[in-house]
Parts: structure tokens; sequence; C-alpha cells
């Protein structure tokens, strides 16, 4: 296990470094990936002590639990790791920030214990359940908001689909294609993603295929204060992202490209297989 911690300091210590090669199909981020994925087995895998030091934000505890064909230690992958590393070197650039699709909480948890203030939304009662345990295990109960609504356009109630096979998939109604396997469905709460945006300084969204919704309804005006890293979902979303984002004048930088400056819509990622998507009124992303 010491082994494994230290291998995974080094590699949180070493990221922001290595930022150029965070494109998905190199072969630097193929072998930061392995060590990442051995790492991560053996500290939270089924047999492990499910806790590790990690870096600025000291021991996180993340119990395992299976959530059907994902498991915790899935939510711990290479691309989770680099975002983890930009919230830990933005702590002077950031206050507030956002968790919109908290899942079982381990975003908000490293973002808690990096000293920031979270605000955490989770529609699925199901993960709100395991996120409660999480926030208390790691003590960070009070320093997180929880919410246990869905983001949308706007105020009101939405149908919500589970996904019993991979609950991480679990969606709101309409953001994907004729989703698969077993499904439960019932009416979460929404509240309306520019109000959040105006209470923090930064947002990650990853909300299972409804982020071309939220990205549509916000002007310049929103992004003025507000950075966002996003999760893109499909082809036809990254280019309604990329239009709209495009249109009014507000930068991206992709992690497809080794977040390069976004100018055309080939390095916007059209899945999580290519990675996330920084959404800033910025002229540049801050890794220093």
């Amino acid at each position: 296990m010491k082994k494994s911690q230290e291998l995974l300091s080094a590699l949180l210590a070493a990221l922001p470094e290595t930022r150029e090669f965070h494109a998905r199909d190199g072969a630097t981020y193929k072998l930061l990936n392995n060590v990442a994925s051995e790492c991560v087995a053996k500290l939270f895998g089924k047999n492990g002590p499910h806790r590790a030091f990690m870096e600025s934000a000291g021991e996180v505890v993340f119990p395992y639990v299976s959530m059907g064909t994902i498991n915790s230690t899935h939510l711990f992958g290479l691309d989770e790791l680099i975002i983890f590393s930009f919230y830990a070197r933005n702590r002077r650039n950031y206050s507030r920030v956002a968790d919109i699709g908290g899942n079982i909480g381990l975003h908000s948890i490293v973002l808690a214990k990096l000293g920031y203030e979270v605000s955490c939304f989770e529609p699925d009662p199901m993960h709100l359940e395991l996120l409660a345990r999480n926030l208390a295990v790691n003590n960070v109960t009070h320093c997180v908001e929880v919410h246990s609504k869905a983001v949308s356009t706007q105020k009101g109630s939405l149908e919500f689909i589970r996904l019993l096979g991979n609950t991480t998939g679990s969606h709101l109604a309409g953001a994907k294609n004729a989703p698969y396997g077993e499904l439960e469905k019932f009416s979460v709460l929404t509240v309306p993603v520019v109000d959040v945006m105006h209470d923090v300084d930064l947002v990650k969204i990853d909300v299972e295929g409804h982020e071309l919704e939220l990205v549509k309804v916000t002007t310049a005006e929103d992004w003025k204060s507000t950075d966002a890293m996003i999760e893109v979902g499909s082809p036809e979303n990254a280019e309604g992202v990329f239009r709209h984002l495009d249109q009014i004048g507000v930068n991206m930088f992709s992690q497809k490209t080794g977040w390069r400056h976004v100018t055309n819509l080939e390095q916007v990622p059209t899945s999580h297989r290519e990675g996330s998507l920084f959404i800033t009124g910025r002229s540049e992303m801050n890794w220093s």
C-alpha cells in the first residue's frame, strides 16, 4: 500500500506540469492512466484500505461500493485526478464551487478538503444516502451544502431516469436517447443553472447528457465571474455547446488537445472518452 500511496502522490503532483499530455489518445496519458488505475485499485478497491493521502487535500476516505457495472474505484479515473489537480492548483483563484451532478460525493469531498465552500447538487435519493455517509466519514459535512435537486434550465420538476445497471449514468428524461437496461422513473425538483452560477465562481458539471440545455441558457454575462469544468456527452451536444459559446464570445479549453484554446468544433470533446471541457470568460486556463 505504501508504494501505491507514493505513486499516487507523485502522479497528482506531476499532473499540472504535464497538462499538454492530458489528451487521452497520447502515449503519456496511457502511461499515466496505467499508473493511476494500479494505485486506485489497491488503495480504494474492494480489499483496499479505502483511504489515501491526496496531495493538498490530505487524507480522503472513500468506502468501496458497487453501482451496477460501475464501482467507486472508477470515480478515481485519471481524468478525475486531472480535475482534482486543477482544483488544488486554483485555490487562490476560486473560493466557492458548485458540484453539479454530485453522485456519491467524491468531488465535493476533495473540494471541501482543499478549503472550498461547496454546494452539491444530486437528485437521486440512492446516491444522496451514500453521499451523506461519505461526507460524514471525511468530516466535511459542515463544509458542503447538499441540495437534493437536479440543475436544469428553470425551477420546477422533471422526470428522472435511474439506470439500475449503472446508476452513475442516471439522468433527466430526454438527456439520452434510448436508455438501456432496467429503469426506475420518478420526479425530481430542479433549480435554474444561472441561479447556481451566480452564487459561485467555479462549477463542475457532470449531468449525463443535459449539459447542452444548461449551456444554451447562459449569456456572456454569466461567464464573466464563473468558470466551468464540464463533461460533454455526445457529438450533438459538443456541436451545440461550441456554437453557443462561440457565438457569445466565451472561451473554451479542451483536454482533447492538451488544454489548448478551442478554435474549432473538432477540438471539443464529444464524450467522456475524450476528456473534459473548460469554459471561461477569461483569456486563459490557469494551471499555475
